[in-house]
């Protein structure tokens, strides 16, 4: 095996573990003495964190969790080697915080860390997919209904600027986040989705 090949996987495997690092269970046991996974919907990312530990604790948790992705998605910068393409890493990343090696191969929903790629390789994309994001969960309170509406927007709209690979990673990406929300879907359809405690979702929820 060359020396680029043992790079190449040497990236791989560094970004899946980054990716891997449970940072809500991590937060919530070292700071609060509490495992997020047995409280709450016992999701380990940030919407969960957010409702267990609170909103600095689940703000942490999601700068870390795009993080990962992120830092993940820029080693072959860091590696000053350009072989491949950095979604390769953001991708290994996303699949370590979705099947966590600390977390017997479960974990999150993979939002935060997609949106750290996203970050990484075309912000501008990332800024409108936060956009997006911010905007519905301020008309809806739902944080999962934020999400599930993102990441189709930002597909389409990675459509129109021709690179092949980043529309097919986000498009796979969006067929997986609605089955990782798939009970969320459910519970939205019912009206009975868990809201945050701001926006107009929550105002006008507690008006009845």
């Amino acid at each position: 095996m060359d020396s680029n090949n043992e790079e190449i996987i040497l990236m791989l495997v560094t970004a899946y573990l980054l990716g891997s690092i449970p940072s809500g269970v991590w937060i919530g046991k070292l700071f609060f003495h509490i495992d997020i996974r047995r409280h709450g919907s016992g999701n380990i990312g940030t919407t969960n964190t957010y409702r267990v530990l609170g909103p600095i604790a689940g703000s942490i948790v999601m700068a870390m969790d795009i993080s990962k992705g992120a830092v993940a998605t820029l080693l072959p910068v860091f590696f000053n080697n350009t072989t491949f393409n950095p979604l390769l890493f953001g991708l290994a990343a996303i699949l370590g915080h979705t099947f966590s090696i600390f977390d017997k191969f479960k974990g999150g929903k993979a939002v935060a860390t997609s949106a750290g790629m996203l970050l990484a390789y075309k912000p501008s994309f990332f800024f409108l997919a936060a956009g997006i994001w911010i905007l519905v969960i301020l008309l809806t309170s739902m944080v999962s209904l934020a999400s599930i509406i993102a990441f189709p927007c930002v597909t389409i709209a990675i459509f129109f600027i021709h690179d092949t690979y980043l529309f097919i990673l986000a498009a796979v990406l969006t067929v997986f986040i609605f089955y990782r929300h798939r009970a969320n879907i459910k519970r939205i359809i019912n009206g009975t989705e868990n809201m945050v405690p701001f926006g107009l979702g929550h105002i006008l929820r507690n008006r009845h």
